[in-house]
């Protein structure tokens, strides 16, 4: 079973936050609160992990992971951005927002997408989220914890330790975080395009 920790929203306990840091670098999975949903991650660079995460979510090699980090320059070195993007995801950021956009040579192969080699990125308003990425000084692989089949990610930690405590390392109890997921924008062309409409408002980028 995967340790379960609860972890204040406004006032991450700094232990805590170490312990599940220590966790994922160690290699393990971790399911965390964000501004939109809770999220499934692991550690760049771990295919164990990496693999747990596909199980648990039953995604195909089509399905476009996400970077989460804590701010731009954290994120730039792994996605090739033009002045238009940069401006874009610094009015945006942090909040409940997931971009795609071409990846570059740091983004392993098996993190992009299989035919057009991009990754999402993405960089949460979430004191949790914010701490335990400040703690790891880096990005986080990531995916809304959504159960093959359902509609809506899941949000009661305690029936996530049920339901799925037995496949992960750690589960963070950060409280209520909503189940509205991000809204996608894709970058990774000449002109923005809104592929998924969620919590984030994107009206200025249709109007």
């Amino acid at each position: 079973m995967s340790q379960f920790f609860q972890i204040h929203p406004d006032n991450p306990q700094a232990r805590l936050i170490g312990q599940a840091a220590d966790i994922v670098r160690q290699g393990g999975v971790v399911i965390y609160p964000t501004d939109s949903s809770y999220a499934i991650g692991c550690q760049i660079g771990q295919k164990h992990a990496m693999d747990t995460i596909r199980r648990v979510r039953q995604l195909d090699d089509n399905h476009n992971f996400t970077l989460i980090g804590r701010n731009l320059s954290e994120l730039s070195a792994y996605t090739k951005l033009d002045n238009q993007a940069h401006r874009l995801i610094r009015n945006l950021t942090p909040g409940p927002y997931t971009f795609i956009l071409q990846a570059t040579k740091l983004v392993p192969k098996r993190l992009m997408h299989a035919k057009r080699k991009t990754i999402g990125i993405r960089i949460p308003d979430n004191r949790i989220a914010q701490a335990l990425l400040e703690d790891l000084n880096q990005p986080l692989l990531s995916s809304t914890m959504i159960l093959p089949g359902d509609d809506m990610p899941m949000m009661d930690p305690y029936e996530m330790n049920q339901v799925v405590g037995h496949a992960v390392d750690l589960i963070i109890d950060g409280g209520y975080c909503g189940y509205e997921p991000t809204s996608v924008v894709d970058l990774h062309t000449d002109v923005p395009v809104v592929l998924r409409h969620g919590k984030g408002d994107v009206s200025l980028l249709e109007g």
